[in-house]
């Protein structure tokens, strides 16, 4: 980590590990997925210590505060130092993280597909169905 007054925010996300490549960071600052203050930014956007983002990857939706700025890409344990997530955050993502394990859990699939005689009765049913 350099001792840096500003950096730009696509550098940033992509040195703290957010995304792999900056293409991908600029990609997602371009369709909204980063915010900065509850504004959308621009992939030039000047970051400086103490900036809150939220940022959406994925089903996560995470709230981080800037704690240091790079614009070198290193080590995992050296990026998660960048920055410090709220508990809110954290807390939000655990549960909606538990909500969707549960939901899923819920859902058994069929063991097989239905032959071509069962499709035939699955067609006949919603047929009768519609015209009801």
């Amino acid at each position: 980590m350099t001792a840096m007054e500003k950096v730009r925010i696509d550098k940033w996300l992509w040195a703290a590990r957010f995304f792999k490549t900056r293409a991908l960071s600029k990609a997602a600052i371009e369709g909204g997925k980063v915010h900065v203050g509850g504004q959308r930014v621009k992939a030039s956007k000047e970051l400086t210590a103490g900036t809150e983002l939220t940022i959406r990857q994925g089903w996560d939706e995470k709230q981080i505060r800037v704690d240091a700025l790079s614009d070198k890409r290193r080590g995992a344990p050296e990026a998660a130092a960048l920055y410090t997530e709220t508990e809110q955050s954290i807390l939000a993502r655990e549960q909606l993280a538990a909500e969707r394990k549960a939901a899923s859990s819920s859902h058994y699939p069929p063991d097989q597909r239905p032959n071509k005689k069962q499709r035939r009765q699955i067609h006949r049913f919603q047929r009768e169905q519609e015209l009801d």
